[in-house]
């Protein structure tokens, strides 16, 4: 059966997919470009099913934001050249998007797939088309909103590589970038030492004190010496207690002070982290790029 080039071009149009395998389905489907899209899904859940054990540890954290919510969701790639094309980038943004038809961040990744975009069909299906056009394995991996209670401040860095959103009570709009952009470059684990786990506090307290008493003091000396250390690590992870970033001389707690404003939360992500990511060639994207869009 002969296939017009003007059909082709129309399920491309409509599938995204490549020319050759849009020609392919038409073949198949006898010209029926409804029947050829239903290929061209199938093929592509194949193939998604097909990449999905192969490490996706690039991406790109997405932003949104509505009348009173914000939202940080992280989108995985293979390869950040994939990341970086105009599709997945727009995958990412639709993601974000989809977050605001959840309620609660226990909803869980698989029913954010499960939600319908504003183009049409859910998240995961737009997600399988994506892997059978781009050629690699393309996934959600997490996702936070927050209700704001104050203002919303946000930043994305390194090409979206980490996302922050923070909601601050009072001050201005230049004081919640600046805590966002601190929150991405000292990766705070919470607000205030009173958000430490005191399972992770007694952990802490303990390898101080084995490491202290190992130094021949006498006990009153350890003690001091683990109360010093202690107080050096809760400066480290708790947000207030870190020295600002832009002015080390004050600690973020003294910064919110002097502008009469409070944190009320955050969210921080960071593209791959805690994945073990593959070595790069850049040369072996490009390639795998090519023969991936025929």
């Amino acid at each position: 059966m002969t296939i017009s080039a003007s059909l082709v071009k129309e399920l491309r149009d409509l599938s995204g997919a490549g020319m050759m395998e849009c020609k392919s389905a038409l073949v198949e489907a006898e010209g029926d470009i409804s029947a050829a899209q239903d290929l061209l899904r199938k093929r592509g859940q194949s193939s998604a099913d097909k990449k999905s054990a192969r490490i996706a540890a690039e991406g790109r954290i997405a932003f949104a934001q509505n009348e009173d919510k914000a939202v940080l969701v992280e989108v995985n790639s293979e390869t950040d050249f994939v990341a970086r094309d105009k599709n997945f980038i727009d995958f990412a943004n639709a993601s974000a998007e989809a977050v605001f038809e959840l309620r609660t961040d226990e909803s869980g990744v698989d029913k954010l797939l499960a939600a319908e975009t504003k183009s049409g069909g859910t998240l995961d299906q737009a997600r399988i088309d994506l892997v059978a056009k781009l050629g690699e394995n393309i996934g959600v991996r997490q996702f936070r909103q927050i209700a704001a209670k104050g203002e919303i401040g946000y930043y994305l860095h390194q090409g979206s590589k980490i996302g922050v959103i923070v909601d601050v009570t009072s001050g201005d709009a230049d004081l919640r970038k600046d805590l966002a952009m601190h929150i991405a470059a000292s990766a705070p684990a919470c607000i205030a030492e009173k958000d430490v786990p005191k399972e992770q506090l007694e952990r802490e307290r303990t390898f101080l004190t084995e490491q202290a008493g190992q130094e021949g003091k006498p006990p009153e000396i350890v003690a001091k010496m683990v109360e010093g250390r202690m107080r050096k690590y809760l400066s480290e992870i708790t947000l207030l207690g870190q020295p600002f970033v832009k002015d080390p001389d004050i600690s973020v707690e003294k910064l919110l002070k002097q502008h009469g404003a409070s944190i009320n939360s955050f969210a921080r992500f960071e593209v791959g982290e805690g994945i073990e990511k593959k070595a790069e060639n850049f040369a072996e994207e490009v390639k795998a790029q090519v023969d991936a869009t025929g």
